[in-house]
């Protein structure tokens, strides 16, 4: 007969819908009992997806199913609806004291998601509002860069970490607990378990809005995220570029999976304007204008390149904190958030 933990190590086969992390790992499987040759297996999900409760049934079915030795099998799934997030509602968060969750996310690196997102959160900030960035990439960590900051967090009473607090905004980053030529070496569990402290053991306070600067891609810590808190919605950055769209396209399948709304579409480096006034488009003209007209999403903003935000990034000063009149960038972001119903 099999135990419990050698039918957990059966169960680690079947996958959550669409991602590549199993439903063990992430903690959905709530209980495994075995009387004689019968296994009852217990499962908790949190979605407004009818397909996702239902394609894990079938798999866990599958699976044990092809175990000999197994008798009658009996899985209880329990659904728990994920929040609403209607457009101009504050949805609820599983994170104390935070109204709102919004994920800054790309299908690939090297679009400028990061700098959008410590932008967004700056622009977001100068309209008042009480914000936090938690940078939840584990392996390229730049917000304690981008905000100019190499201070290390401590702890408060209860072992929660305090955030970092710089240009009126609190932050957390891996980059906040390495020394700077320090590589992250993590895997699997770890990376989730970080993940998670981040979220949920960061004594964060009172936000109007956290804004999560996710890693590029759609795998398993993007769906710790989603699993772990309630998020509002997202924004996906891309370029112009069709290798940019092509995994933009990616992203958007991936929220959608897990019912999270798209607030819209962001199209960085869309241009360089040159001294002499003229538009040069480096990575193709307009490719995330149609991109947000085909995928039915708000075409956010239009950030074109120039060299005060990249040099602001590295300085530790984000470009949204000059004076909009004296940047068109800072100008496009403030813009931006203006429209965004936090």
């Amino acid at each position: 007969m099999m135990n419990v933990e050698q039918i957990k190590e059966v169960l680690k086969q079947v996958k959550y819908p669409g991602f590549s992390r199993d439903i063990v790992s992430f903690g959905l499987v709530k209980a495994v009992e075995i009387d004689g040759a019968d296994v009852r297996v217990k499962i908790e999900v949190a979605t407004r997806d009818a397909k996702v409760p239902e394609q894990i049934f079938k798999d866990v079915h599958a699976v044990l199913g092809g175990v000999a030795g197994i008798g009658t099998i009996k899985v209880d799934v329990e659904v728990k609806d994920a929040p609403e997030a209607a457009s101009g509602a504050v949805g609820k968060s599983s994170i104390p004291g935070v109204k709102r969750i919004i994920a800054v996310a790309s299908g690939k690196g090297g679009v400028g998601k990061s700098t959008v997102s410590a932008n967004i959160a700056v622009a977001l900030s100068k309209r008042g509002l009480k914000v936090g960035l938690c940078d939840c990439d584990l392996y390229g960590p730049s917000v304690a860069q981008m905000f100019g900051t190499t201070e290390r967090p401590n702890a408060n009473e209860q072992d929660e970490i305090i955030p970092i607090e710089a240009h009126g905004l609190k932050l957390m980053s891996m980059g906040f607990l390495l020394e700077d030529k320090s590589p992250v070496i993590v895997r699997g569990p770890m990376a989730t378990r970080y993940t998670q402290q981040f979220l949920r053991q960061v004594a964060w306070g009172e936000l109007d809005v956290l804004v999560l600067d996710l890693p590029p891609g759609t795998g398993d810590i993007q769906l710790t995220i989603v699993q772990t808190v309630s998020v509002d919605g997202a924004v996906i950055v891309t370029t112009p570029q069709e290798v940019a769209l092509i995994d933009a396209r990616k992203a958007v399948a991936m929220f959608a999976k897990v019912n999270i709304p798209i607030l819209g579409l962001i199209e960085n480096m869309a241009w360089f304007e040159g001294d002499d006034g003229k538009r040069y488009y480096l990575f193709g003209e307009e490719g995330g204008v149609r991109e947000a007209k085909d995928m039915n999403v708000p075409l956010l903003a239009q950030i074109p390149i120039d060299i005060p935000t990249g040099r602001g990034g590295d300085q530790g000063v984000p470009i949204a904190l000059t004076d909009p009149a004296k940047s068109k960038v800072s100008a496009a972001f403030h813009q931006m958030v203006a429209g965004l119903a936090v």
